[in-house]
């Protein structure tokens, strides 16, 4: 089930807590994060490739680039025996912005996206079938556990992909992980 919390950047108890889905949309619309969920898909194959994940989601796919000109889809599936689980995570863990939207479309799985947002942190667990789109030069991080299990499709608008500019602050050390 998706979750949001919402915290001031100075840690401490969350002011908010929903798992509403209707008000996980509204909260994060009003802050301009769009966020929504798509229609229930048959699971993945446990060995789908990215050309499976990616044609089994075309439909998405399209519907999700129209609205932002997202010329470049790939697919994510990370599972607690990758052997670059503890790296990565620790890379996504740090705080940092991108030039262009980080959009995402869960098909597996869940993820933690943390988005420092003015005075606030906002945490929102993505669980399968929830698409983020997070704008360009919006702080936050990713925490996908220290056992990760999840999929997810990544679109750009830059041809090369993930771009992240590291801010150097430690804030979210002061914040739970998933």
């Amino acid at each position: 089930m998706s979750e949001l919390s919402i915290y001031s950047e100075q840690a401490g108890e969350p002011v908010l807590n929903t798992v509403d889905p209707a008000r996980i949309q509204q909260e994060l619309r009003l802050r301009g994060i769009a966020f929504d969920r798509c229609a229930n898909r048959a699971k993945l194959a446990h060995d789908a490739d990215q050309n499976a994940i990616l044609s089994t989601y075309a439909e998405e796919i399209q519907q999700i680039q129209a609205l932002g000109g997202y010329s470049t889809v790939d697919a994510i599936r990370m599972h607690p025996d990758h052997p670059d689980r503890e790296a990565l995570r620790q890379k996504f863990l740090s705080e940092h912005i991108h030039a262009e939207d980080e959009v995402r479309l869960f098909v597996e799985g869940r993820g933690l996206f943390c988005l420092h947002i003015d005075n606030e942190v906002l945490q929102v667990r993505c669980e399968a079938n929830d698409w983020i789109s997070v704008p360009a030069g919006t702080r936050h991080w990713f925490d996908m556990g220290a056992n990760p299990s999840f999929c997810a499709i990544r679109l750009f608008n830059n041809p090369s992909g993930w771009v992240a500019n590291f801010t150097g602050e430690p804030i979210a050390r002061r914040f739970p992980t998933l």
